[in-house]
């Protein structure tokens, strides 16, 4: 539940680091206890054990929780995507499988937590409000897989990046409705689904193509 940022240098940042991040954590806590719409500011600045107004100084609402949830998972993805550079060394459909694989991880590992963010993040307008960034990172691997001619030609990445995000979403929303402890339920579904549509995006060239005992098109 922490919040992963950049770490300050000054003792004073420093300071100011620990407070934001008492205040996120005091928040998701009671998020997950109470729910989103049961839980008040002065309620989360008393468990941070800090004065109302000093949530103000770090967070103009309580939906900006929501955000900074948001970016730390975006920032968990990048950062494992990156340590991992799957894409210097395999092709784009398995960087896509790795890509819903580390998202599919985020998830399991807090599955309360994410049941209350997300339903908090649904109630906030967010899916609406907020830049598909997941769709954006899905429609870079596709575009590379274009490129190496892994993916069939002349398909809009955006579009492919957003039906990926849009079936990742999809899936995550029935895991949380359902039993979010349940392991492996997750993964089973979306691997099910990135499958069937990888199955209608692939060429011949692919690697995954080629490993199943399809002929290179000639």
């Amino acid at each position: 539940m922490t919040l992963r940022e950049k770490p300050p240098t000054g003792r004073r940042e420093r300071n100011k680091q620990r407070v934001k991040e008492r205040l996120y954590t005091a928040a998701v806590e009671l998020f997950v206890e109470k729910g989103y719409d049961h839980t008040s500011i002065d309620e989360i600045a008393e468990r941070a054990d800090v004065a109302r107004g000093t949530f103000f100084n770090y967070f103009q609402r309580k939906e900006d929780i929501i955000g900074a949830w948001g970016e730390q998972r975006r920032a968990r993805l990048v950062r494992e995507l990156e340590a991992d550079d799957i894409g210097a060394t395999t092709g784009a459909i398995a960087q896509l499988r790795h890509s819903m694989a580390v998202l599919i991880d985020v998830n399991q590992q807090e599955p309360q937590l994410t049941t209350a963010m997300l339903t908090a993040w649904v109630k906030a307008g967010r899916p609406i409000l907020e830049e598909p960034y997941v769709a954006q990172v899905f429609a870079d691997i596709v575009d590379r897989g274009m490129a190496l001619g892994e993916l069939a030609p002349g398909t809009s990445s955006l579009t492919a990046g957003n039906v990926l995000r849009d079936v990742y979403l999809g899936a995550l929303y029935r895991w949380a409705h359902r039993s979010p402890g349940t392991a492996g339920a997750l993964a089973e579904e979306l691997q099910q689904i990135l499958r069937l549509l990888l199955d209608g995006m692939a060429t011949t060239n692919a690697p995954d193509a080629r490993a199943a005992g399809h002929a290179p098109t000639q």
